[in-house]
């Protein structure tokens, strides 16, 4: 499977036959490395509702007639727009054809440019037997030890920003509680305030943690 990053918080997973987009901030993204037009995904997933995570989800799903999974607010706002939604809350797990996707907390604020209020979420992303982790826009809290607790998980997409969510120091922290095998940092980089050193962030995950670091540019990809 391969992790392609497209930038901010958007992610594709990909294996050649299925598709899966996370987070789809493409229109208005400075740092985006593909257009909301050239995507075909089976499945868009949202880790909460501001405008930069849910981004092109909508016009995408009306495009390609791909399910979008959101939290049960989120989810029934997005429905109204005509478009196939899945509507798990905190906990719950969806199963598609390629595999499933659980909610677990972040800790965070959400609010839709609509004024739809919803809750923040991480996913846990088991696609074809490979666990991936968006963190969302989390901060640090200790709860993140938990989620790969019953099962390791392969890669974990972590915000390490600071400003909005947590900061490089903190994600370092961050990385030792989740324990993930490959860990690839985003929600950084795309505006003045969240600009961060990646390169160390890399360093001190390594130093402290057995995690690989894999820093991605926008367009660039790592094999899970």
């Amino acid at each position: 499977m391969d992790v392609r990053f497209l930038g901010h918080s958007c992610f594709e997973l990909s294996d050649g036959e299925t598709t899966v987009l996370i987070d789809p901030f493409l229109t208005g993204n400075p740092k985006a490395a593909a257009s909301a037009d050239e995507q075909r995904p089976d499945a868009v997933l949202l880790t909460h509702g501001h405008a930069d995570h849910i981004g092109d989800a909508v016009p995408i799903a009306k495009r390609t007639g791909a399910p979008v999974l959101a939290i049960v607010e989120l989810a029934g706002e997005l429905g109204q727009e005509g478009i196939e939604v899945r509507d798990p809350n905190l906990g719950g797990t969806i199963r598609f054809d390629w595999g499933s996707v659980k909610l677990v907390p972040a800790w965070h604020t959400s609010t839709t440019p609509k004024g739809t209020v919803n809750t923040p979420a991480g996913l846990l992303i088991d696609f074809k037997g490979t666990l991936v982790y968006h963190l969302g826009d989390t901060c640090l809290f200790s709860d993140l030890q938990l989620v790969g607790r019953r099962r390791p998980i392969d890669v974990a997409l972590m915000c390490i920003g600071g400003h909005y969510t947590m900061d490089r120091f903190d994600a370092v922290d961050a990385a030792a509680l989740v324990g993930a095998r490959t860990v690839i940092p985003c929600h950084y980089d795309t505006f003045p305030p969240i600009e961060t050193d990646a390169g160390a962030f890399k360093s001190e995950v390594e130093s402290a943690t057995s995690s690989h670091v894999a820093v991605l540019k926008p367009g660039e990809s790592h094999r899970a």
